[in-house]
């Protein structure tokens, strides 16, 4: 009989990628989502569901019978995480105890989860909320390790972009937010310094082939891994890279950066020698990946999703 998966956070722009990946490989996927976030829609039809809140008991019994677990649920959204610590907390620590109970409980064989390339942008991205919770997931799971033996496998996520990315947060991710923009023929705001604060761009095919990659290979076991190109792109060059890409003449908006944390210029790149030794390099280029994402997002205004 085929392996069963359980995905968290099912219907988000990983995770629903994710479930395709692996019903398209004969897996047998249950997801979980509370749908706060995620899109019901974008869940595959074969997918086992239950709309569940990863904090409740409830989802014990979903666990039964599961080989290994992914768990993507969390609350992410910069902006919205500062405003909100609590829920911040509640989400992305209770939370992630609680999958991980249910894991343990229910002897699944491997947990894989995520983390976040926030952890390597500096100390005052280091002093947010979403940092902060994510910091406390690491240590949930050295504590499961040592104290139960679980074996788990810590997937830190750069920049991942692709179809289903999720343009709706409160604050998009930035390669949509340009896509979006220049699609309804505006100006996307470039700051001055732009040429200077980069970021590390992976494409979500590249990293469902390492998901993959971690459900077979003990050698990823407790573990963790950075996942990206190992090459960082400027605001500024992603720009014109979009631009050409779209074949569009849109000159950006530029201003002077606010002096807030969230909009701080960094330039986290992945070491992914790690990755290397054991197989995986990113293999799409930073074109073909936003020309798939610029095709996603036309559809997306097609079918009137986006207004």
């Amino acid at each position: 009989m085929a392996k069963k998966v359980l995905i968290t956070g099912v219907a988000g722009f990983i995770g629903s990628n994710l479930a395709e990946r692996l019903i398209g490989d004969g897996y047998r996927v249950v997801g979980i989502d509370n749908l706060s976030y995620g899109i019901v829609e974008q869940i595959p039809k074969e997918v086992q569901f239950h709309n569940a809140d990863i904090r409740s008991k409830d989802i014990y019994p979903f666990f039964e019978g599961v080989d290994a677990v992914f768990h993507l649920a969390a609350k992410n959204c910069l902006p919205d995480c500062q405003a909100d610590p609590v829920e911040t907390m509640d989400i992305n620590v209770t939370g992630m105890a609680n999958v991980f109970e249910a894991a343990r409980r229910a002897g699944v064989s491997k947990v894989i989860y995520a983390q976040s390339s926030v952890l390597e942008e500096g100390e005052k991205r280091l002093k947010g909320f979403y940092a902060i919770s994510k910091q406390a997931g690491q240590w949930i799971d050295d504590g499961y390790r040592d104290a139960f033996g679980l074996t788990t496998v810590a997937l830190r996520y750069f920049n991942v972009y692709g179809p289903r990315q999720d343009y709706r947060r409160t604050s998009p991710p930035i390669i949509s937010k340009f896509i979006i923009k220049m699609l309804k023929n505006e100006q996307p705001l470039l700051f001055t310094d732009d040429d200077k604060n980069k970021r590390d761009f992976v494409y979500i095919d590249d990293i469902n082939d390492f998901h993959m990659q971690c459900l077979r290979d003990e050698n990823v076991n407790n573990k963790l891994f950075r996942l990206g190109s190992g090459k960082s792109t400027s605001m500024k060059e992603l720009f014109n890279v979009i631009r050409r890409v779209m074949g569009s003449s849109i000159e950006p908006l530029i201003k002077e950066r606010p002096d807030n944390p969230d909009f701080q210029p960094v330039e986290p790149i992945a070491d992914i020698s790690d990755t290397e030794k054991l197989g995986w390099v990113p293999k799409t280029s930073l074109e073909t990946g936003i020309a798939k994402t610029v095709e996603y997002l036309k559809n997306e205004i097609r079918n009137g999703s986006i207004k």
